[in-house]
């Protein structure tokens, strides 16, 4: 019984080895200079002129919701496109009324001015 999930624990250790070893190693062996620069929040060149939990304008999360959304769609349509002889007209059907979902969605967006951009 052990032996058929010996694969599985010998995968969990060597994730394990991989994700702790080289930290570990990394902070035992490398070398320990601070600095002022070093130790700074931003190295950017100059100091930090706003807080760092400032608001973002709404149409950042719009952009990020719209990306996620085409993203998706990519996800589904390439399995759908290797299997879509198989399935027959129910599932190309299927698939078109989720696209004209997802057009519609982003006509709604466009409509509404979320795309554009001040």
């Amino acid at each position: 019984m052990v032996q058929n999930y010996l694969p599985v624990l010998l995968f969990i250790l060597v994730g394990l080895v991989i994700g702790v070893l080289p930290p570990f190693l990394g902070r035992l062996l490398a070398p320990s200079r601070p600095d002022e620069a070093k130790n700074s929040p931003y190295e950017c060149g100059f100091e930090a002129f706003e807080d760092a939990r400032m608001r973002f304008d709404v149409r950042y999360y719009l952009v990020a919701i719209l990306f996620i959304l085409f993203d998706l769609e990519i996800a589904f349509l390439f399995p759908w496109a290797i299997v879509v002889k198989d399935i027959g007209w129910f599932g190309f059907i299927a698939m078109m009324i989720f696209l004209l979902i997802l057009v519609v969605g982003f006509v709604y967006e466009w409509v509404k001015g979320a795309l554009e951009w001040e």
